[in-house]
């Protein structure tokens, strides 16, 4: 399907979801015995119409603080990547929240833009589905809008990192050995001086991770594929599955890598691959003041209108969390899976 029948669905899809607007709060889960406090940002239906609000140098169309809208609404929980934050997809999160999903984005604690103290290392690979677990617990018990969630609908959303994230929180359990050494890394603490070899390292067993059943639905954009290459890693993976891949990659995100693992999971996956995107056309697009200044974050290949992809991604994504999501629906994929291009 090209991308101009995509768009138009899109938009098609999106104009029927108007009879709401993106309520926007901040919020905060508790620190525990699991980990520090999680600050979070909170995307839901509203009935008041939007307006342009300007958050954190983002002009965004939302009702800070607006009472949400129905009940018994699916929840999305959204993960970001490596030094990501919780508005690095701010507009699926509006495209969700307008269709009637209550969604949560976090920070992943000091493994976010703002605080990158312990976001190398494996640690931070092992505490990130713990954070989503912590999230989801929050939202379905101690907040203050957990009366209107369903908690039979949960789904999650995640990119890069973020990726990785929803595959262990799915089911799959990581192959560490699998990453590049170490001291690899120039900012690694405690390695060799330069030139003297890396010692050797011992062979890591595979990690039996934080899995949540609670979730229903799991959309994961480049994630970081590598630790899954084989078939025990993701062998548990079970729930319905829309992976996309970028054409060209980047930031240590293999398309090759993200391709063996499609071979690994079930045939229902849901796969799609975007023709001359690079691993950072799955942020959202940049204000246009960026554009004069750009970071690697706003580039994009010649010829790739992010704008326009991201409208179809968009309703993608919304159709599918809809399809797994609905009231109706039961914990079984009831049609196959398919691999699409979008071009």
């Amino acid at each position: 399907m090209r991308l101009k029948t995509l768009l138009l669905a899109a938009l098609a899809s999106l104009a029927a979801t108007t009879a709401h607007a993106a309520g926007l709060k901040f919020i905060q889960i508790p620190g525990d015995a699991a980990g520090p406090a999680i600050d979070a940002v909170m995307w839901s239906p509203c009935a008041s119409p939007a307006v342009e609000v300007k958050i954190k140098g983002f002009l965004v169309p939302a009702v800070p603080d607006c009472p949400i809208a129905g009940g018994t609404l699916p929840l999305i929980v959204i993960s970001h990547g490596y030094g990501g934050w919780y508005f690095g997809h701010h507009d699926t999160a509006e495209a969700l929240a307008d269709a009637g999903f209550v969604v949560v984005a976090i920070n992943h604690p000091q493994a976010n833009h703002a605080d990158m103290s312990r976001a190398n290392g494996l640690g931070v690979l092992r505490q990130r589905p713990l954070d989503i677990k912590r999230t989801i617990d929050f939202m379905l018990g101690a907040s203050a809008d957990s009366a209107k969630i369903d908690p039979r609908r949960v789904g999650f959303f995640g990119f890069s990192q973020g990726g990785y994230t929803g595959l262990v929180i799915g089911g799959a359990n990581p192959d560490f050995n699998k990453l590049p050494p170490r001291c690899s890394d120039p900012t690694a603490v405690g390695c060799p001086p330069a030139g003297q070899p890396e010692p050797a390292r011992k062979q890591l067993p595979l990690e039996m991770l934080t899995h949540d059943l609670r979730i229903k639905a799991i959309v994961v954009a480049d994630p970081l594929s590598v630790v899954f290459q084989t078939t025990d890693s993701v062998k548990d993976v079970k729930v319905p599955l829309q992976l996309w891949s970028s054409e060209f990659g980047g930031d240590a995100v293999s398309p090759a890598d993200v391709k063996r693992l499609t071979g690994l999971l079930p045939p229902t996956l849901d796969f799609h691959v975007v023709p001359n995107a690079v691993h950072f056309s799955f942020l959202t697009p940049c204000p246009p003041e960026d554009a004069r200044k750009p970071s690697p974050a706003c580039i994009d290949a010649p010829g790739f209108d992010r704008i326009a992809f991201h409208k179809a991604f968009n309703a993608d994504v919304l159709a599918f969390f809809r399809q797994y999501l609905a009231e109706d629906h039961g914990t079984k994929m009831s049609e196959p899976g398919h691999e699409a291009a979008v071009q």
